[in-house]
């Protein structure tokens, strides 16, 4: 069973397509789970400075609730 040279040609031509679609899938694979690790630790870093935030205003909303109660209790008595 012989194969002329068009045959091997285009058998050839073939394998190199599959090689470069799986290449290209493999590179998009890579490209969307570097995008999702990065979106994942941006998503991360933001929780994390909107709880210190919240925990500066308490502090300090706390702090300022102490002194005025203070200030009332003095005013008062």
């Amino acid at each position: 069973m012989a194969m002329d040279s068009d045959d091997l040609t285009e058998k050839l031509h073939s394998l190199e397509t599959a090689q470069a679609a799986q290449a290209a899938t493999t590179a998009g694979m890579e490209a969307t789970n570097a995008a999702t690790t990065a979106g994942l630790q941006a998503t991360q870093a933001a929780a994390q400075a909107g709880t210190w935030a919240v925990m500066v205003a308490s502090s300090a909303s706390l702090i300022a609730g102490i002194f005025l109660g203070i200030a009332i209790a003095k005013s008062k008595g």
